[in-house]
């Protein structure tokens, strides 16, 4: 009989634990949504917004830029972005935009989760250094934030999860 599959699925609501087992498997669910809505805010809220996208004038990302200088943990890493301050705005708030859309289809999660961190890492080490106490920076929070989806991907409600679960039933000769 093949063709025939005779294996069964519990759902995790009848596993000895319940709802705690389904509470411990959804539990980065929340975390995911909110950093990729979070994400595709911040780069809409950048390419939408005229006065940010100068290289200079109130409100934009070369002032902006230019007033951390001082205070920044690498000004190596400002001086870079100030040779081209709209490019590197441009950059930054396309980034955001890909990695925010792909956080919340949970596409690439694991790589999605990587460039959140690392934009995370480089806007704590130069825009909000030299916030004190570190905890009213809000960088250093997202780039922790990031680091359990860097571990564990979008391992559920996912395309990378459609993805996995397509080809084990290839590989198994389901279709």
């Amino acid at each position: 009989m093949t063709g025939i599959r005779m294996d069964t699925r519990t759902t995790r609501l009848n596993s000895p634990n319940g709802w705690r087992d389904t509470a411990a498997h959804y539990a980065l669910l929340p975390l995911r949504v909110f950093l990729g809505v979070t994400f595709l805010y911040a780069g809409l809220d950048k390419i939408t917004d005229s006065a940010f996208m100068k290289a200079a004038g109130a409100g934009s990302i070369g002032d902006i830029m230019r007033g951390a200088h001082e205070t920044t943990a690498v000004p190596a890493l400002i001086d870079l972005a100030l040779k081209s301050p709209v490019g590197f705005g441009y950059a930054i708030a396309l980034g955001e935009l890909a990695i925010g859309i792909a956080t919340l289809l949970g596409l690439f999660g694991r790589v999605a989760a990587l460039g959140g961190a690392l934009i995370s890492l480089s806007l704590w080490l130069t825009m909000s250094w030299a916030t004190t106490p570190y905890y009213y920076g809000n960088d250093l929070a997202y780039l922790m934030a990031w680091l359990p989806l860097v571990l564990a991907g979008a391992p559920y409600l996912s395309l990378d999860a459609a993805w996995r679960a397509r080809h084990r039933r290839r590989s198994l000769g389901y279709f």
